[in-house]
């Protein structure tokens, strides 16, 4: 009969990372993503998309040398400037909309180097 049973709730994974599912002593989420931005150009590009989103166009913004928590409070920073929604993604920051130009402008004031792309 054991073998049939599933677990239904367990209270086991208030200390495991919600990435990996290993325990937060040996996670090195962090760490993974630090090391994958450092091998950038140092360049912040921000460019345009409208693949998958029914033609609507999104803002993106990649390069960033920076921790989950960095990114979730530029991004902040930055969708209150352009009024709109968005999201961060995988070490990308998602602005709804068409603000290009915005975003450069403000990313280059706080001291990136930061680059229009993709026309």
């Amino acid at each position: 009969m054991s073998s049939y049973s599933k677990r239904v709730y367990s209270t086991e994974s208030a200390n495991q990372c919600p990435k990996c599912g290993k325990a937060l002593k040996s996670c090195r989420c962090d760490e993974l993503v630090a090391g994958s931005a450092a091998k950038t150009d140092g360049n912040v590009r921000v460019f345009r998309e409208t693949k998958g989103r029914k033609g609507s166009g999104v803002s993106l913004i990649s390069g960033l040398v920076l921790n989950e928590k960095e990114l979730k409070s530029l991004a902040k920073q930055l969708k209150k400037l352009c009024g709109s929604g968005g999201a961060v993604k995988n070490g990308i920051i998602e602005i709804q909309g068409e603000h290009r130009d915005k975003l450069v402008a403000e990313l280059n004031r706080l001291g990136y180097k930061a680059l229009k792309s993709g026309g």
